[in-house]
């Protein structure tokens, strides 16, 4: 089956789903990304002396890397303002995030749930316009059967030492996707490729998170006790 994770930033896959889109390209499924920014606005720029343009190729090669580590199927990145999306036309996001679908043709969409995880508003225009498009597309499209996003438990939440976090409710999470020891290590090595981010990842304490199991949000959908498996329950 086909997989579509839609994103705002570099960097936003291997901070959460990377261990699972490892496992996904391991049995067998086809894995896509989109990202909706190249991250040139990060902070982390000022340290290297780079322009947000400089830190934007910077941050699209490391993409590159990424994509050969996690074997993902295809990468998209556009160039929406990083930091910016609140500002930007959401009809202008929404086209883009459409035509990416409609090329694709998953069967599922992943993207941030309602809170972000971190709250940052890019994390939240992303949601919202995901969420859209797949309302806007679901009827037309067979093959589009579900939108989840992914997110965190409480536990995992209140587990890092410089951020603050949001979680999903337990009743919230739909499915749960365990990972094994080679998935987690193809997920290291993915943050490995954010060679200009590694004090970000160093201080968000995710290397040592990576190994727990993943917990995904349904979009209209509810399942007690939660599926392990984002294709659970979906039509060929």
């Amino acid at each position: 089956m086909k997989i579509h994770y839609i994103l705002p930033h570099p960097d936003d896959e291997s901070f959460g789903p990377a261990p699972v889109i490892a496992k996904q390209r391991r049995e067998g499924h086809e894995v896509h990304l989109l990202t909706l920014t190249n991250g040139g606005a990060t902070m982390m720029r000022r340290k290297y002396g780079y322009s947000v343009a400089q830190m934007g190729e910077v941050r699209f090669q490391e993409m590159q890397d990424v994509a050969r580590v996690l074997d993902l199927n295809s990468l998209t990145v556009l160039d929406f303002p990083d930091s910016g999306l609140k500002e930007a036309d959401p009809r202008e996001l929404e086209s883009a995030i459409q035509s990416e679908i409609e090329r694709i043709q998953p069967h599922v969409l992943v993207t941030y749930p309602v809170h972000g995880v971190s709250g940052f508003h890019d994390h939240l225009v992303s949601h919202a316009v995901v969420k859209r498009v797949f309302l806007e597309l679901r009827d037309k499209m067979p093959s589009l059967q579900r939108l989840a996003f992914h997110t965190l438990t409480e536990d995992v939440a209140g587990a890092s030492p410089h951020f603050r976090l949001s979680h999903s409710t337990s009743a919230e999470i739909d499915c749960i996707v365990e990972v094994d020891s080679a998935d987690v290590e193809l997920g290291r090595k993915a943050l490995d490729c954010y060679v200009t981010f590694q004090e970000t990842i160093e201080n968000s304490g995710i290397r040592n998170l990576l190994g727990m199991p993943v917990p995904f949000e349904f979009f209209q959908e509810s399942f007690d006790p939660p599926v392990d498996d984002l294709f659970a329950d979906l039509g060929a």
